[in-house]
């Protein structure tokens, strides 16, 4: 897979995984890793599939509905990716964070659905519930954070408390920030999302 990898200021540093939205490429999100950990490694991933030239992590049938096999390949893909990757750059597998927006948010929320401990915790920017009806896996030990947009029309708010509540069943600690600028993201999410971090890291 495409990417950038950027190695942190020590060999135990966190490792934030930046996966962008539709249409974005992995230097998409390289300014908020620097906002939310100047001194985390940085390994920000382009998704390999295209969507009328625009790049994603996942095929989906129309606005809102996922190809539900193609996800659950990818999902696959990527979490092997990681695997790889931490062989190949030395850095702790167990250091990862999702910091996603939008498609890239939903694929790192399809990591805590099907594997126990692909990431140790994520920052998810305006996700969807990636699937439905399937057991998650327990999350005793992980923190999210979840941007949201009261009235975003991607990703409206009753899809974010199922998400959250979700996740919540599962054992996940989650903290959300509402805001209303539809599916944008907000520099104040941004800045809460850092906040956070920095209260958990």
């Amino acid at each position: 897979m495409k990417h950038i990898y950027k190695e942190g200021a020590a060999k135990q540093s966190p490792v934030l995984l930046l996966l962008h939205g539709t249409g974005g490429t992995e230097e998409d999100l390289l300014p908020i890793a620097e906002l939310i950990d100047r001194d985390a490694a940085i390994l920000s991933v382009r998704g390999n599939v295209l969507e009328n030239g625009m790049p994603r992590y996942f095929r989906r049938i129309r606005e809102g509905v996922f190809d539900e096999e193609d996800l659950k390949h990818r999902t696959k893909e990527l979490h092997d990716f990681l695997d790889q990757a931490a062989l190949e750059y030395g850095f702790d597998r167990g250091q990862v964070i999702g910091v996603g927006y939008s498609n890239g948010a939903n694929i790192a929320a399809s990591l805590l659905f099907h594997y126990q401990e692909s990431l140790k915790s994520a920052i998810l920017y305006h996700p969807m519930v990636p699937l439905r009806n399937v057991p998650l896996p327990e999350h005793s030990s992980l923190k999210v954070f979840i941007g949201a947009g009261e009235n975003d029309p991607i990703c409206p708010p009753e899809e974010t408390s199922e998400l959250k509540g979700l996740l919540e069943k599962a054992g996940v600690a989650v903290e959300v920030q509402w805001e209303r600028m539809g599916h944008r993201l907000t520099e104040q999410e941004v800045q809460a999302s850092a906040r956070w971090y920095k209260r958990q890291f």
